[in-house]
């Protein structure tokens, strides 16, 4: 990496939070510490702004994060949105169709709410840390939402992988290039299929190169840290990429770097702030 590195973007589950989804303290610190001496600190998470701004607030950040692996550009210290990408109108009816035909449990991610029904219930534990507005509905297909003005954020469905590979095959035919559904088995859940389903064209990769911008800083002098498949777009855009201890063999081989530290103890990012910032504290 030629160019000095001037900011760091973190995912929160897996990488700054542990598996209960408690920031680990070292890692807290080390943002804080390297933020006063002037680097741009953000999150590029998949949550929803709702269940990142507590993160946000402890690591004392003021600029835009990034939510929703993308599609929804906060500005921290306001709390007000300052891009979002929704599936809407037509294409958010045809795609509820598509997820009542296969019936997976399925929790539809809009404004900053989750809603979900009894299907939903016992993967609440799952979903829930993404947002702290969280509805029960009778039946989550129905809800008023999905015709909202401000659109479908996310769709988050879990079920056999059958079904959820059904439903892909199926949402994939209909909405073309509209929306992104993308499979995926549950770690946490086995046995179990998880989908993640969002419009098209935004994912952790845009959203970097979006706050690297609005910091005036190109994407060499960027890094990242994450753990995940939705991390990938992030490693490939960024000057330096760090991939969790317990991070899968295909997210390690997308990141340039790969620690030893893991979700469970923490110290990953803290690492990353004394190589490549500096850090002394």
């Amino acid at each position: 990496m030629s160019a000095r590195a001037k900011l760091i973007a973190v995912d929160l589950d897996g990488t700054l939070l542990d598996p209960q989804g408690v920031p680990h303290e070292e890692d807290v610190h080390a943002l804080r510490l390297i933020a006063a001496d002037g680097v741009h600190v953000t999150i590029v998470t998949g949550r929803l702004y709702s269940g990142t701004r507590s993160a946000a607030e402890l690591l004392g950040l003021t600029g835009p994060v990034a939510c929703v692996d993308g599609s929804h550009l906060v500005d921290a210290s306001t709390h007000k949105t300052v891009f979002h990408h929704s599936i809407t109108g037509e294409s958010a009816l045809t795609l509820r169709d598509s997820l009542a035909r296969h019936r997976p449990a399925t929790f539809l991610f809009a404004r900053d709410a989750v809603v979900h029904d009894d299907d939903g219930a016992p993967y609440l534990d799952y979903v829930s840390t993404w947002s702290t507005d969280v509805r029960r509905a009778l039946r989550v297909v129905e809800h008023e939402l999905w015709s909202g003005e401000d659109g479908v954020t996310a769709v988050v469905a879990i079920g056999t992988g059958d079904q959820i590979s059904a439903a892909v095959e199926d949402i994939q035919a209909k909405l073309g290039g509209i929306a992104q559904a993308v499979m995926f088995p549950i770690r946490r859940i086995p046995g179990t299929w998880g989908l993640v389903v969002r419009a098209s064209g935004r994912t952790k990769g845009t959203a970097l190169e979006w706050v690297a911008q609005h910091h005036g800083c190109t994407l060499a002098e960027t890094v990242c840290v994450g753990d995940w498949l939705n991390d990938i777009p992030m490693f490939a855009v960024a000057g330096r990429s760090f991939a969790m201890g317990q991070a899968p063999a295909e997210v390690k081989r997308a990141a340039s770097d790969i620690l030893t530290e893991s979700s469970e103890r923490g110290g990953g990012i803290a690492r990353v702030a004394r190589e490549i910032f500096g850090l002394r504290a």
